[in-house]
Parts: C-alpha cells; sequence; structure tokens
C-alpha cells in the first residue's frame, strides 16, 4: 500500500479544536467514495462505496476504500452518512460492517432501503437512522444537517457537518436541474443560508467540472425516448444502472403511451425497483409491469425489457446478451437502448457490447447518436453558481479523476476563493481545519483493497502483474531431473507451453541450452534446486525474448532424484 504523495509524512497528533478530513477513495477516481471526519478522538464516515474494476486488473469483482487507517479505532466511529443509494457510495458498506456490524447508517428512506437489501444478503441486519432533508442529527462531536439535493437517484443529500472547528458541507453527488422529474430540486436556500452562517470547507462534486454549462434537465429525455419507441419495429432493449429510478420510470411511461409491456432483467435491477415501487419513488402505471416469463406470449412490437449492462460490465445482462450467453437472445432489427452515460475507463468494454449487438442486428442508440442520458453531476456553471452562492472560507474539490479536481480548484478560484485556500488531495492525504483554514499536513497508506470472490484483500498488484502476463504473454512449464549427487540431467527438460500460436516443438533447440547451462553450477558442486531453477528461468526467459519476441510466466521445476 501507498499513497501519491511520497514527500508527506505521516500526520501529526490532532492537535484539540481541530477537525481532521482523510478521504480513503474518491480522489483521482470515480468510485469507491469515502471520507472519515475526526474531532475530540471520534470519527464520522461520509459514504463508503466500490470502485468496479478496469482491464488491467483481470478477474477483480470489486474495488473496497482501504479501511486500514481506521482499523484500530472502529469503536470511535460514531456513524456512516450515506448521500445516496448508487454503489460508488454505498456498495462498500457490507466489509464495513464486517469489522464492526454495529456502526449506525445514516441516509434517506430510499437510500437506506437500497442498503438494507444489500446488507440482506451478506446476512447483516444494520442500525439504521432515516433522515430527511431539513434535519439535524447530532452524532457524537458532529451535528449534521441534511439538504435536498438533486442527482439521478431520488433521495439524495448533501450534509453539513458542525463542530468546534467549523462547518464542512459537503455536497455529494448532485446537480441542479430546475425542472427534475420528482420535483426535488437542489435546496440552494439552505445552501445559501449555510454561506451566511459561514462554510468552513466546501467539499464539491467535480465530476463535470470540465463541462461548459448546465446540465440538461431529465424531462428532456421523455420526447426523445418517445421517438425512438415510435420508429421501433421489433423489441425494445433498454440498459441502464440498477438504481436509476428517474430512467426507468420514463422508460415504463413510454411503454404505456406506445402500449407496450415493460419486463424487468437482472437481479439488481428487480430488486432495486421492488424498493422503489414499493416507497412510492417508482410509479406503474397500469397492466405495464410484467414477469420476464410472460415476453414470450407477447408479439415483439409489445415488449420493452429493463436491463442492467449499460456500462459493459462482463456479467450484466446486457453484455451476456451482446455475447450470445443469456436466455434472451438479441434478433435482428431489434432496439437497444444505453440510457446512461460513459464512465471513464469503461468506453473499452461499453464499445465491445455496442459491437456485438450491432453485430447480431440489432439497432443501437446509445449517448453518441441520440439524447438519450443526462448526468447526474453539476456541470462548470453550476458549480460557479454554488460556490457564488456559499462563499466558503475553503475548498476541497472531491469525487473526480484528477483532471476533474483541477477544472473545480480552477472554478473556485475563478468566483473568487483564494488559490492558497483551495485543497488539492487525494486518496490518503489528511487535511486539517483549524481556525478557519484548511491545509494539507500529511498522508496515510491508502491502497487499492480487491474483492476477488470470496477474497477480500488478499490481492495484490503482483498478482495483477502475474494475471496479466498469463493473459497477454502466456505460460511456459520446464521439468528437469537431476541426479542429487553429481547434477547431471536424468530426464527432460519437459517444456509445455500454453497460450503460444508456436508448438512445442519450437522449443527443441533451447533444450540443450538448458543442459549446459545446468552443468556449469554441477561442476562446480552446486546442486541446490532453488540455484538450478532460477538457471533454467534465466536460460529460458532471455531464448523466448529474444526469439519469439515474448515474456510469459515462467514456472521451472528441478527434481533431485
Amino acid at each position: 500500500m501507498s499513497h501519491p504523495h511520497p514527500e508527506l509524512t505521516a500526520p501529526p497528533a490532532l492537535a484539540p479544536g481541530t477537525m481532521r478530513i482523510v478521504p480513503l477513495g474518491g480522489l483521482g477516481e470515480i468510485g469507491r467514495n469515502m471520507a472519515v471526519l475526526e474531532q475530540d478522538g471520534k470519527l464520522l464516515i461520509i459514504d463508503c462505496g466500490v470502485l468496479f474494476p478496469e482491464d488491467h486488473q483481470p478477474g477483480v469483482d470489486l474495488i473496497l476504500p482501504d479501511f486500514e487507517y481506521i482499523r484500530d479505532r472502529l469503536a470511535d466511529v460514531v456513524g456512516v452518512v450515506l448521500t445516496h443509494g448508487h454503489e460508488d457510495h454505498i456498495g462498500a458498506v457490507p466489509y464495513l460492517l464486517r469489522l464492526r456490524a454495529d456502526i449506525p447508517l445514516i441516509g434517506s428512506q430510499l437510500t437506506l432501503a437500497l442498503i438494507e437489501a444489500k446488507l440482506k444478503e451478506h446476512r447483516i441486519t444494520p442500525l439504521t437512522l432515516g433522515v430527511r432533508e431539513g434535519q439535524t442529527e447530532q452524532l457524537g462531536p458532529f451535528s449534521c444537517e441534511f439538504v435536498a439535493v438533486n442527482h439521478s437517484i431520488p433521495d439524495a443529500l448533501a450534509v453539513a457537518v458542525t463542530t468546534r472547528a467549523g462547518t464542512v458541507l459537503h455536497t455529494g453527488d448532485f446537480k441542479m436541474d430546475q425542472l427534475p422529474l420528482d420535483g426535488r430540486i437542489t435546496d440552494l436556500r439552505a445552501f445559501a443560508r449555510l454561506g451566511e452562517a459561514g462554510v468552513d470547507l466546501f467539499m464539491v462534486d467535480s465530476t463535470n467540472a470540465e463541462v461548459p454549462g448546465f446540465t440538461t434537465s431529465e424531462r428532456e429525455i421523455g420526447p426523445v425516448l418517445d421517438q425512438v419507441f415510435a420508429g421501433a419495429d421489433r423489441r425494445i432493449i433498454v440498459a441502464s444502472f440498477a438504481s436509476h429510478v428517474h430512467r426507468v420510470q420514463q422508460v415504463l411511461d413510454a411503454a404505456h403511451r406506445h402500449k407496450r409491456r415493460v419486463a424487468l432483467v437482472g437481479r439488481s435491477m428487480v430488486r432495486n425497483m421492488g424498493i422503489a415501487k414499493e416507497l412510492g419513488y417508482l410509479n406503474v402505471p397500469a397492466g405495464v409491469l410484467i414477469d420476464i416469463k410472460a415476453v414470450s406470449d407477447l408479439p415483439d412490437n409489445k415488449v420493452v425489457l429493463m436491463c442492467t449492462g449499460s456500462q459493459g460490465e462482463p456479467m450484466a445482462a446486457l453484455s451476456r446478451m451482446a455475447g450470445n450467453d443469456h436466455r434472451i437472445r438479441i434478433n435482428r432489427d431489434d432496439t437497444v437502448i444505453l440510457a446512461s452515460s460513459l464512465i471513464p475507463g469503461n468506453e473499452n468494454a461499453v464499445f465491445r457490447v455496442i459491437n456485438g449487438l450491432t453485430r447480431l442486428g440489432a439497432k443501437v442508440v446509445h449517448q453518441g447518436n441520440a439524447k438519450v442520458h443526462v448526468s447526474g453531476h453539476a456541470s462548470s456553471g453550476e458549480l460557479m453558481y454554488c460556490y457564488n452562492i456559499v462563499r466558503p472560507k475553503n475548498v476541497m474539490p472531491v469525487h473526480g479523476e484528477t483532471r476533474h479536481l483541477v477544472a473545480n480548484a480552477d472554478i473556485a478560484v475563478r468566483t473568487g476563493v483564494p488559490r492558497e485556500r483551495v485543497v488539492m488531495a487525494e486518496d490518503g492525504v489528511v487535511v486539517d481545519l483549524v481556525d478557519g483554514i484548511a491545509k494539507v499536513v500529511g498522508a496515510v497508506p491508502c491502497g487499492y483493497v480487491y474483492v476477488d470472490g470470496s477474497s477480500v484483500g488478499e490481492i495484490t498488484d503482483a498478482d495483477l502483474k502475474d494475471r496479466r502476463v498469463l493473459g497477454e504473454e502466456g505460460f511456459i512449464s520446464i521439468v528437469v531431473v537431476v541426479d542429487s549427487v553429481t547434477g547431471k540431467v536424468l530426464a527432460g527438460p519437459e517444456i509445455h507451453a500454453r497460450g503460444f500460436a508456436e508448438g512445442d516443438e519450437v522449443f527443441d533447440s533451447v533444450r540443450p541450452k538448458i543442459e549446459q547451462a545446468l552443468a556449469e553450477p554441477a561442476a562446480q558442486g552446486s546442486i541446490d534446486p532453488y540455484q538450478l531453477q532460477q538457471v533454467v528461468r534465466r536460460v529460458v526467459g532471455g531464448w523466448v525474448g529474444g526469439k519469439i519476441r515474448r515474456r510469459p510466466m515462467i514456472i521451472p521445476l528441478v527434481i533431485s532424484a
């Protein structure tokens, strides 16, 4: 484990009257959002999400924040505030509660319902506290006021955390849609009131900081979906995030207008929309929603399938459909709508799915060729508006890759925040707020924690490097039997290769080289098997690199007989 600023040392002991902020994820990446606030020996956590793996992390299921910083202080945690129900903000909660099951979870009704359903699968019954906008709760030394914000999931909240060290306003993910589908706008009046009282540190969503202007309203998607539905002659398959209640609502409404029936595909989609419907966040027109088993009884022009997989996730429904590995087969002239934006790092996976669907004869509608999705994050114009309303003393951009954080910082400076009062931090960088000034005081180890099947944190970067080598360069095993007294080769070398276009006979020319190399240490009286294995690895590695231009994984086995 390491932190991105080797020049920073461990932070000093926390001085009285100081609030410490330590981001453990979400800064320098889109995902695994988590921040730890400390005051008077107590810890408050804001969000605890996952990051989804990229191509260079083969076999990894999820990436968690690094809990090592708080592992020995779990008894000091007074609660986890969850700003909203997206996986990159709640997905790591089960793994945190494995360490201490009774940490209170604080969030809105929908957010808590989604995390409770997830925790049920992990056989964890959480301690929860439901809150609404306008509500204030005292959690140890932290007074938390919750503020309504608009996002691509209902019931999102910002949180203003006040202690004797000052006030930190954390936006969570937000935008300023003035015509949201649920009528719940970002409460700028509360932002202004908090600003008048004094916001010492403003932690602001950076995802769309590079995007000029204002984010398009969700309502503009409806007419586009209507147009696509009207032009579709066969089945319509819509892929979205399993938690995007607003987008599912628009699909249900469009299907109702065009006399189609909708079936939900994917376990997480069925679970989340069931919760949203039960709590009143999803209004299902009568007779529109059907079970997936009933789809085969309807003509293609009366069917809509709402599924997961808009980011090209390998095991999600749409990806499996594109690979002909799902019970639902893509037919020629089906219409597939990818109703989400591209998360950075997922581009290749998404394009792979689009190409697969197109190859099967489907018409694919996506953000690149139609307005079928709008972002859930504030663009630069909205961020500037917020800075002018709040007038914070200090700013700390959060939730974004480095380029997003830098763009957000520049917006803050343009609105009058002094450059020295804009804190550019990354995961593991420790920021202290004291006397109205926020500054970097050190860093703590903060690496990636990989979930790989049932293992958590056991897979290392070295293991992933081995997997990449196996996948890209191949594998060679060499077995040699040597005399335990003389070191003379008795059998072999027997060579087997995987992942090579060439047959095993290509290695015939290297066998004499191996025997010759083994003879040298044997002549000197050295027949240590480990040393001989290194000799074999060196000879084969050099030969394969020069002859075949590959750098495979090489596993030598020298047996003394």
